[in-house]
């Protein structure tokens, strides 16, 4: 049995969703204790349990204190049986840091499943749904044939977004290392600026989306981004950019100008490709998983406790070791 100290470094949910991410690709079982100690709320989240459920679901795991607040969790993974699932994380519960649980393992199954979530596509503390889609999902297509079918955004509170996606296991398997330590020529950016429909009359998609630009004007890098707005729940808007393997991203606010929200994100992904890093630190959390599976080297903006949590696990369960160089900020496996 795995044992796995919840506390340790910053990244108390992401600890979880990588163990259960790794327990069920691997079949090995595992233990946590003192999950999110001395946090405000400590203990197991409703979006942890939506994690448990669905991997229930889907494999026939088994789970004891499996609840509300607990700061332990005995996991015994199953194996995943291809199907169609739906899951309502319910409210504003991030969609995509509930398939930080399912996703690897799903690449793994047998044959096809479809996933059907309910929840928030694009609330604070978690990767929005366009950041999710065009930085992390094109690393699993060695692994996968991913398509999403259909995304309907949701905001906090009340959430009520919804993502399709199905999840198509490639036979042979593409396990060439991730080198990306080098940086890119960059040739284009890209972003979706989106806003609920009711802010269309005050212009809040293109105000933000104009702000990025004009923040980015200095690269002389052609800049695409898409205005959009659509029908939601709770009134929101976001801006997610990315070119590369870096991304940034920010979310609109009640009494934050759209001007603010777009400066915001145009700042972040300015600093980014104006420094050494080929990938941002999100994306490099996310790839840290597919490290462990497949070796690699990555150079990152910054070293994070979400990181080196992540690589804790992730050598619990597989066999590869890490060399981090946080001078560097250089990821590499043995």
């Amino acid at each position: 049995m795995i044992q796995i100290d919840g506390s340790m470094h910053e990244g108390g949910g992401q600890i979880i969703r990588t163990a259960l991410a790794l327990s069920t690709l691997t079949g090995k079982p595992f233990t946590a204790d003192n999950i999110r100690h001395g946090r405000r709320e400590p203990g197991l989240k409703a979006q942890h349990l939506s994690c448990i459920h669905a991997l229930k679901e889907l494999s026939g795991a088994f789970a004891e204190k499996a609840e509300p607040g607990s700061e332990m969790l005995v996991f015994t993974p199953g194996k995943i049986v291809p199907k169609t699932l739906s899951v309502d994380i319910g409210t504003a519960g991030s969609i995509t840091l509930l398939l930080q649980s399912i996703l690897l393992p799903c690449c793994f199954a047998d044959g096809k499943t479809r996933l059907k979530i309910r929840g928030g596509t694009d609330v604070k503390w978690s990767m929005p749904i366009d950041y999710f889609t065009n930085l992390v999902l094109p690393h699993y297509k060695g692994l996968a044939e991913i398509k999403v079918n259909e995304m309907k955004r949701g905001f906090y509170p009340k959430g009520s977004g919804f993502l399709d996606i199905t999840i198509r296991p490639r036979e042979r398997k593409d396990t060439a290392r991730l080198e990306l330590v080098k940086k890119q020529v960059i040739s284009k950016i890209s972003g979706v600026s989106s806003a609920s429909s009711e802010l269309r009359q005050a212009d809040v998609s293109k105000r933000q989306a104009s702000a990025a630009k004009k923040k980015l004007s200095s690269l002389d890098i052609p800049v695409k981004i898409v205005e959009e707005y659509t029908e939601t729940e709770s009134t929101g808007t976001v801006i997610t950019l990315w070119a590369g393997d870096m991304g940034s991203s920010a979310l609109g606010e009640r009494r934050k100008r759209a001007e603010a929200v777009g400066a915001e994100a145009g700042a972040e992904l300015l600093v980014l490709l104006c420094s050494d890093a080929v990938v941002d630190s999100h994306l490099a959390d996310n790839l840290i998983p597919l490290m462990a599976l497949h070796g690699g080297r990555i150079r990152t903006s910054e070293m994070t406790g979400h990181m080196l949590s992540n690589i804790n696990v992730c050598e619990k369960f597989l066999d590869e070791r890490f060399s981090v160089d946080e001078q560097r900020f250089l990821i590499e496996t043995a």
